[in-house]
């Protein structure tokens, strides 16, 4: 049998669950995952393979209509990965009706000729059948073309293997691009900045997520350990004082937390420094999203 390869783009608004979705499919941890809007803030590929084909999936940062030069630069994150992609997976909240902002996605990114499959994650929080489907035909109703709908759960697994299904019938024929043991292309020093960025995301209030970012200094690789220089920008001085914490806690439970991930990763001992540092007003100022994560 021809295998099949392709690239699917993973779209949808913020915190529908598109990170969590693409871990689930991958069987590992590759993307980070987190309740914060702005979790994700580039494109990341996770790679699937099986005697099928070869599924490369993009996750891109969560789509909202930008009011700052941040928000402009996720956008067009998650705009570029459209063009190129074989399938589009238009992931949503099926535990809630369709709103302005999938509206707006509806109508900016996905009036195009690419296939779109709606993803109704969350869907089994909805335990009356009748109103499920009330939701998910609000979702429906966005598009003038009949696109199919799966409905998952990206936490439990539920459906995953009907949308892999899904996936490969909308796939062009064609013979892998990356080896069938590889599961994303991200180098260790991104997954670094993200893995850290995680922690903080998760240690930390509203006042921190939106206006971090995590610059890897130094990546020093040897047999036995890896030296990681990393320094974490914040934009105000409470930001730094409330990441440090009282007597270093906070920075040194960020720094543990990351540095037992890093080392499950990598096999090997991690040794990592972390600094805080106060940029004002960043993410107004930001040009090159590369410099920043």
């Amino acid at each position: 049998m021809k295998q099949k390869t392709g690239f699917v783009a993973i779209i949808g608004r913020p915190n529908v669950g598109k990170s969590t979705l693409l871990n689930r499919i991958i069987g590992q941890k590759i993307v980070i995952a987190t309740d914060k809007p702005q979790t994700t803030r580039r494109r990341i590929k996770g790679i699937y393979s099986t005697e099928k084909g070869q599924i490369i999936f993009i996750d891109t940062p969560g789509i909202y209509k930008p009011w700052d030069k941040f928000g402009e630069l996720l956008f067009d994150e998650a705009k570029l990965s459209v063009p190129d992609a074989d399938v589009i997976l238009f992931v949503v909240d099926g535990s809630e009706e369709a709103g302005k902002g999938d509206k707006w996605i509806a109508n900016n990114i996905l009036n195009t000729e690419i296939p779109v499959i709606i993803v109704c994650n969350k869907a089994d929080n909805i335990k009356n059948p009748q109103k499920r489907e009330e939701i998910i035909t609000t979702y429906k109703t966005l598009f003038e073309k009949n696109y199919p709908v799966v409905k998952v759960s990206a936490k439990t697994g539920r459906n995953i293997d009907t949308l892999i299904d899904n996936i490969y019938r909308k796939l062009p024929k064609g013979e892998p691009v990356y080896d069938e043991d590889d599961l994303t292309d991200e180098t260790m020093r991104k997954i670094t900045a993200e893995t850290i960025r995680e922690k903080i995301l998760l240690q930390t209030k509203d006042e921190i997520p939106h206006s971090v970012a995590v610059l890897i200094d130094q990546y020093k690789e040897y047999d036995d350990i890896d030296k990681i220089y990393a320094t974490i920008v914040v934009e105000h001085d409470s930001q730094k004082m409330i990441l440090i914490g009282k007597n270093g806690n906070m920075i040194k439970k960020i720094g543990t937390d990351s540095r037992v991930e890093l080392e499950k990763l990598a096999d090997k001992k991690i040794f990592l420094n972390l600094n805080v540092k106060v940029i004002k007003n960043w993410r107004k100022t930001l040009k090159n999203p590369e410099d920043m994560l």
